[in-house]
């Protein structure tokens, strides 16, 4: 029998970056749309693309990190990449990290969330 791997004490200093991958339900994506949309220039058009979450243990608190893709400008092939964290603790609320920057698609991956690729439009 293979001896199971170490686990760290949740909320160690260390805790490990990556996350466990969790299943978006219809609240949690309410949670995510509503969150970014106050941040986009046209939020009613705001058309969602793929969307990842996963739950970790961060500086002693839990949080879900979610990544994702959001078009607000009507135009096929003009998603943007953005992060953000729910805090569950904290009521659910939603911080937005960034949006449409170089870090989110590289942020997203070490954390174990990595966004598939957008293809250009033609």
């Amino acid at each position: 029998m293979a001896a199971a791997p170490p686990v760290e004490p949740i909320g160690s200093p260390s805790s490990n970056p990556l996350v466990d991958p969790v299943p978006i339900s219809l609240a949690l994506e309410e949670i995510i749309t509503a969150g970014v949309r106050q941040h986009l220039k046209n939020p009613i058009a705001a058309k969602f693309g793929t969307m990842l979450a996963g739950e970790r243990s961060l500086n002693g608190r839990h949080e879900i990190m979610v990544c994702g893709y959001v078009d607000d400008r009507g135009s096929p092939g003009r998603s943007e990449a953005f992060t953000g964290q729910i805090y569950p603790d904290g009521g659910n609320s939603f911080e937005l990290v960034a949006i449409n920057d170089a870090s989110v698609n590289s942020a997203c991956k070490a954390a174990g969330l990595a966004l598939p690729e957008l293809k250009p439009s033609s």
